[in-house]
């Protein structure tokens, strides 16, 4: 199955089990990437968010005009922070951006329950290394692209430029199948495999 892939001036196709990387020097021109991605081509998808709660993600999509009836949201903050949280088909919570199993079940879970065309979104790969630590995050990314492939879903996943030294950089970008580079001035460049 192949998915429509649409970032900026690239327009192409990928096949399912497409995993891509996100390397941005701020979270400012990321959101309008994200729901680029999401909004295209799909089934269901799911937002796996460790930077914001759920309700700041539902705010992101209907902002961007993303259609929320094919959206679950996975909020690994909420819980860490005390705030209150309510549970429902849409919306699920881990203890915190560390708890990698739980996020990986969650994700595997997500992609059990949805035929079709299926996508994932984690914000950030960053957020999780500040919580756990990186090599932790390398491992459970590898965990997450296979659980990607193994369902014919795509992912995109974002990685801070201006937090990791570039061999780290480098280090993930070896895991995926094709990187999209954001710069200062919110222009991407898309580099497939």
């Amino acid at each position: 199955m192949d998915y429509a892939l649409e970032i900026d001036d690239t327009e192409t196709t990928v096949p399912g089990g497409t995993a891509l990387l996100l390397l941005h020097p701020s979270i400012g021109e990321t959101d309008r990437i994200d729901t680029n991605f999401l909004r295209r081509d799909t089934d269901s998808f799911l937002v796996v968010s460790t930077r914001t709660t759920a309700r700041e993600v539902e705010q992101k999509l209907e902002h961007y005009e993303v259609d929320e009836s094919d959206a679950e949201i996975l909020d690994t903050i909420s819980v860490d922070r005390g705030y209150s949280r309510r549970g429902s088909d849409h919306l699920h919570y881990v203890s915190a951006p560390d708890d990698l199993d739980g996020v990986v079940s969650n994700v595997d879970a997500f992609l059990a329950r949805h035929d079709g065309k299926r996508r994932v979104s984690v914000d950030s790969l960053t957020e999780m290394a500040y919580y756990a630590d990186v090599d932790t995050v390398h491992d459970a990314t590898g965990e997450l692209l296979n659980v990607l492939a193994d369902n014919d879903a795509v992912g995109l996943f974002h990685l801070s430029k201006e937090v990791h030294d570039e061999a780290t950089l480098d280090r993930f970008r070896e895991l995926f199948d094709g990187v999209i580079d954001l710069t200062d001035d919110g222009e991407a460049t898309v580099t497939l495999s």
